[in-house]
């Protein structure tokens, strides 16, 4: 459980059975089309992964969605398009960009500090926190640890009852109270507390909880309807896996209040409506944010490569950046993405099992057959 951070391009792997391919707007001359039946095979050769999908965009359109394999061990049905996945901390980028479209609203402001916007934890939160801003939240850079080591105390939030904003409250009090694990503003130390600490000032801000206000703001507005906080799907839909078994126990997935730091699943199409948007939006196209907003959810902060809710690439798996980068997973799924905003191009890659089961590296192989087709080969004497 958790969610897992963002992520070295440089793994290789290989994979099974292509279950079938769904094409939109694609052009049969291209390569790209021409191997889609061996990228996901090779990609889940020899992994006990169930399934996995990919789309690949190209000039801010879907070209071709992509499926293989079954929805769960066990099961003879197979992946379709329209199935909905775990996105992890891939949906990082989803609650950075909520919070920035109330910061362009003007019911949450950039530089506003911790202390100011959860008054009422002022006083009990440790001092190295008051001063962090959104910002530092949403680029790891507050100095706060990636979870609450009480596992125990953790868990009790799925049977907690009050409503999911108080829950959050409750969470992150008892964070705050936790030792930094480095300066602020410093090096990234990954948080997904942070997450969470920035939907509890958005829910105090607007007095409505986190998942109605990213519905509204978001999801909605660009006509993404698949969103699910249900960490289980229904009996007819893609179900995780952990430790070649379907992950169907209380315990092998978080609790609903995390779904701010990656607790959402949608369809493969829905996700690609978010990220196009996101990549039109630095050519002020964009549906949600202002374009300086956009630029600037994008940019790295300080001297690293973490922006908010993304990693900031410059060239990933050495082709020409720069590139928003992420990858998800709560140890029963795995998603990855990659997009190159300058030319409307990217890549998300999905599998329902993770690390145990070798859904990381399947989706890492896959992810570096499909980018090499809609990105140039960085060469370092080229920018002089």
């Amino acid at each position: 459980m958790f969610t897992r951070r963002d992520f070295s391009l440089s793994a290789g792997a290989s994979a099974f059975v292509l279950a079938g391919c769904a094409s939109t707007n694609a052009d049969p001359s291209r390569p790209l089309e021409a191997q889609s039946s061996s990228v996901l095979q090779d990609a889940m050769a020899g992994k006990a992964v169930p399934g996995m999908a990919a789309i690949v965009i190209r000039d801010f359109h879907v070209e071709t969605e992509y499926f293989a394999g079954v929805r769960a061990l066990g099961s003879p049905a197979m992946i379709l398009p329209n199935d909905r996945w775990h996105l992890g901390s891939d949906g990082k980028a989803m609650t950075a960009t909520l919070i920035a479209k109330l910061v362009d609203a003007g019911a949450l402001s950039w530089e506003r500090q911790l202390s100011q916007m959860l008054p009422d934890l002022a006083s009990t939160m440790q001092p190295a926190y008051r001063d962090a801003t959104l910002p530092d939240l949403l680029s790891h850079r507050a100095g706060l640890p990636e979870n609450t080591a009480d596992m125990d105390f953790f868990f009790t939030f799925h049977t907690d009852a009050a409503p999911l904003p108080a829950q959050r409250l409750r969470y992150i009090t008892r964070c705050l109270q936790d030792a930094p694990v480095g300066p602020a503003r410093g090096e990234s130390t990954y948080s997904n507390t942070g997450f969470i600490i920035a939907a509890a000032c958005a829910e105090h801000a607007t007095g409505r909880a986190f998942e109605d206000l990213i519905v509204a703001h978001v999801f909605d507005p660009l006509g993404i309807h698949s969103i699910s906080f249900d960490q289980f799907g229904a009996a007819n839909e893609p179900q995780g896996h952990v430790d070649s078994r379907i992950a169907n126990q209380q315990n092998d997935v978080n609790p609903h209040m995390f779904a701010p730091a990656g607790a959402m699943r949608m369809t493969l199409r829905d996700w690609s409506r978010f990220c196009i948007d996101q990549m039109q939006g630095e050519h002020g196209r964009g549906g949600l944010l202002r374009t300086d907003t956009y630029r600037f959810i994008h940019a790295p902060q300080g001297e690293t490569r973490t922006a908010l809710g993304w990693g900031a690439a410059p060239h990933p798996m050495n082709l020409r950046g720069p590139a928003l980068t992420h990858s998800g997973s709560d140890g029963n799924w795995f998603a990855l993405v990659c997009l190159f905003p300058e030319t409307g191009n990217g890549v998300l890659v999905v599998a329902n099992a993770a690390e145990s089961m070798g859904g990381d590296a399947a989706s890492v192989a896959a992810l570096h057959a499909f980018a090499a087709t809609i990105a140039e080969p960085f060469e370092e004497s080229s920018n002089g």
